[in-house]
């Protein structure tokens, strides 16, 4: 492992929570205001370590498809 940094983290709570609302990637694709691509959800959920502004983008479309409030801590455990 280069630098010291683990890039794959595990499953993500991202995955748990788009199945409990019935979502699959188009969804938070379409639902999102911001560009985000189903390559970036795909990596969020399988626990590709993502940057922290890719974070909020996915956040934002979970908030938005669900209509709920949830937090980073509530769909990444990293």
């Amino acid at each position: 492992m280069r630098g010291g940094i683990e890039r794959n983290v595990g499953e993500q709570p991202v995955g748990r929570v788009m199945a409990e609302h019935g979502l699959k990637r188009h969804d938070l694709v379409v639902a999102s205001t911001e560009q985000i691509t189903h390559k970036m959800v795909s990596r969020a959920c399988k626990g590709r370590r993502s940057t922290r502004n890719v974070q909020y983008k996915i956040l934002n479309a979970v908030n938005s498809a669900t209509g709920k409030d949830y937090s980073i801590g509530d769909i990444f455990d990293y």
